[in-house]
């Protein structure tokens, strides 16, 4: 019996969820989705956009409940995995997950910002094992672009030549 890849792992994820990332991921302005500095890879801040809609919106601790959060933390996830697969051409490609940063869009008197970010974290041991296991930071905010209620970014190393054309 073969163990399912981590390309695999997210899609099945991805299915549980009732959510795919084919297609064009949206940037909302004039950057790059995703950098490369030798081994190590950044994603911009992603948002819980499936396709053109953010699906999680509003404050955390008064329109949206924290579990509601942590499926928009999952899905900012997803949305970044889905950047560093199309990067590199398959999560088997990433050696180690590095760092997490979590915002959480939350009411003054909210301070479970870190069970929110735990969702995306489980998410990325799930896929990768121990090589998911992360620093990680998660703060509340006032506000997050176009209202979502939860933002991540994430750090990542390369394995040796992945991603790269010989």
């Amino acid at each position: 019996m073969t163990l399912p890849t981590r390309d695999q792992i997210a899609d099945r994820i991805a299915a549980e969820m009732g959510h795919s990332f084919e297609g064009e991921l949206v940037a909302g302005g004039n950057y790059a989705p995703i950098a490369r500095d030798g081994r190590t890879l950044y994603t911009s801040g992603q948002v819980p956009r499936v396709g053109t809609t953010v699906v999680v919106t509003g404050r955390v601790g008064d329109q949206v409940p924290l579990g509601k959060a942590r499926e928009a933390a999952q899905i900012c996830a997803l949305r970044c995995l889905t950047l560093l697969r199309r990067e590199l051409g398959s999560l088997d490609g990433i050696e180690k997950v590095l760092r997490v940063g979590v915002f959480v869009q939350c009411t003054a008197d909210f301070t479970q910002q870190s069970e929110v970010a735990d969702a995306a974290s489980e998410l990325l041991h799930r896929v990768f094992g121990e090589a998911g296991v992360h620093v990680r930071t998660a703060v509340g905010v006032y506000a997050l672009p176009k209202n979502a209620s939860v933002e991540l970014e994430m750090t990542v190393a390369a394995k040796e030549n992945a991603g790269r054309s010989s």
